[in-house]
């Protein structure tokens, strides 16, 4: 493992130590051109990777696949690379070091065992936790940020009041495996989030969209690490569905406004 690849994972764990937030690449462009608007590290959407291989989210992609296009981000920038690898794939341990490979220095591992559900008991998902740390390090890279993410709010798993206990419990057992941060998609509101920060043992980590609350008001509640997903491809998606919808049928251009200079497009990935 290069020096430089060591000092990226150092510099990825060091971002945590404030509020870090993370848009999400999904190929070496979305990438490269993230990293230029100043991001100080770049986070893989699984959702957007596996669209633009023609595959469905939700292990949609192999290992393999995966592998080969985060290696293409890390390629184009010079910042730390978090990956998203979904559940792990069919093993977690020869994921991470497919991860590492690539010179990618974080992971977000899910504890769903499909797309809905249900979710990995909290010893199981220990065990898969203390995989990826054994995996890891056997490559050379002890430092590998792991963001575990847990499903409970984002599939609604269990009654409503009980959530914000199951996933305490969850984060108790998770850093006991080994966790470094805790991921939460689905929860945005400000209140369970504050006790949420407060009591849990790992930093927490939360996914945005339009009409969830700004970055300064979940940083003041303690919030650690923001992303946002698949949110960013999804809007270059639907720019190229309305720019094709207006070319087809009215023949004018005006959604193509606003795009990127050839150039500034071209450069980012030159080199």
């Amino acid at each position: 493992m290069s020096t430089n690849r060591r000092e990226l994972a150092e510099k990825l764990r060091a971002l945590h130590e404030g509020t870090l937030v993370l848009p999400n690449a999904w190929d070496a462009a979305s990438a490269a051109l993230i990293a230029r608007a100043g991001a100080p590290a770049i986070a893989t959407t699984s959702g957007g990777i596996a669209w633009s291989a023609g595959r469905p989210d939700g292990h949609g992609l192999t290992r393999e696949e995966m592998a080969a296009q985060v290696a293409r981000i890390v390629r184009v920038v010079d910042v730390p690379v978090t990956a998203d690898i979904e559940g792990g794939y069919d093993d977690v341990a020869a994921t991470v070091r497919a991860v590492v490979e690539t010179g990618a220095v974080g992971i977000n591992l899910e504890d769903s065992t499909s797309p809905g559900g249900p979710l990995f008991d909290a010893p199981a998902q220990g065990g898969r936790i203390r995989a990826a740390r054994e995996a890891a390090t056997a490559a050379g890279l002890p430092e590998l940020w792991i963001n575990l993410r847990t499903d409970v709010y984002l599939f609604g798993i269990g009654a409503p009041e009980g959530r914000l206990d199951d996933v305490l419990a969850r984060a108790s057992a998770y850093a006991a495996a080994g966790a470094d941060s805790l991921f939460v998609p689905g929860l945005v509101d400000l209140d369970t989030l504050k006790i949420l920060v407060q009591e849990s043992p790992l930093p927490v980590n939360v996914m945005v969209w339009p009409g969830a609350p700004a970055v300064a008001e979940l940083a003041a509640v303690g919030v650690r690490r923001i992303s946002v997903g698949t949110a960013i491809a999804q809007a270059a998606y639907g720019v190229a569905r309305r720019a094709a919808a207006e070319l087809l049928d009215h023949g004018t251009y005006t959604a193509l406004e606003g795009g990127l200079d050839f150039g500034a497009v071209n450069s980012a990935v030159t080199g």
